[in-house]
């Protein structure tokens, strides 16, 4: 048995192969993992492209722990219904986690973090882009932990949220965890070559990818920011 590193809690690879007494648990780890990085503060650190990419290639042994489909389709398609579902769960969570404290947030009185503005900033943005945020945030580190819980705090309509909420979720499931099943299976059928060999390039290149909007945006906001300095 490998001795345990903080590290391995960033790696997916990880959470799919865990075992307890010999019992593998991958599938419900990955499901609470998809909940918690949705839908509670605490998740956004988890890994949540990866981990559904990653689910892709190994979707046969994670579903031999709950039902396992003879047609590889369809086994497939399970998974990224409950994984959908998993997302739904979290994002409603975090609705109403950001419905209950949003009176709160609302009485603070600004200080050098917290200023009121944003939320009402923010509720004029949700109710403009509300269903094309909540689908945008599915793709994006940490943007998509706290989206659900500011649509909660600004009073997004509920009907609406969770029309979107739906509709990203399974989105988002069903095009990462296809994408990495059907590409292990073509290159490894047509090249011989099996990704997960590759592991450790594929998560890099993702979080690469997923992240590079937010560094772009920042980089963008701070150049905003100097520039209006600058102007006074």
């Amino acid at each position: 048995m490998n001795e345990f590193t903080f590290s391995q809690l960033i790696n997916p690879e990880f959470y799919i192969n865990l075992e307890i007494a010999g019992h593998s648990i991958g599938i419900y780890v990955v499901l609470f993992i998809v909940f918690a990085e949705t839908g509670l503060f605490a998740g956004f650190f988890l890994p949540g492209d990866s981990l559904l990419f990653l689910s892709g290639i190994y979707s046969t042994a994670l579903m031999k722990e709950v039902f396992l489909i003879e047609s590889d389709f369809w086994n497939v398609a399970l998974l990224s219904t409950l994984v959908a579902l998993a997302g739904i769960l979290g994002n409603s969570f975090g609705y109403w986690f950001g419905a209950r404290s949003g009176n709160y947030l609302y009485n603070v009185k600004d200080n050098f973090i917290y200023k009121k503005k944003y939320l009402y900033e923010s509720k004029v943005f949700f109710e403009r882009h509300g269903g094309r945020a909540i689908i945008f945030a599915r793709f994006l580190p940490v943007v998509r932990t706290f989206a659900p819980i500011i649509a909660g705090i600004v009073r997004m309509d509920i009907k609406r949220f969770m029309l979107y909420n739906v509709i990203s979720s399974f989105l988002w499931a069903t095009t990462l965890i296809f994408a990495g099943h059907y590409l292990q299976v073509w290159l490894e059928s047509t090249y011989g070559i099996d990704l997960k060999h590759y592991i450790e390039y594929i998560i890099i290149f993702l979080v690469l990818v997923t992240t590079l909007p937010i560094i772009i945006k920042l980089v963008k906001s701070k150049g905003s920011t100097v520039e209006e300095t600058k102007a006074e």
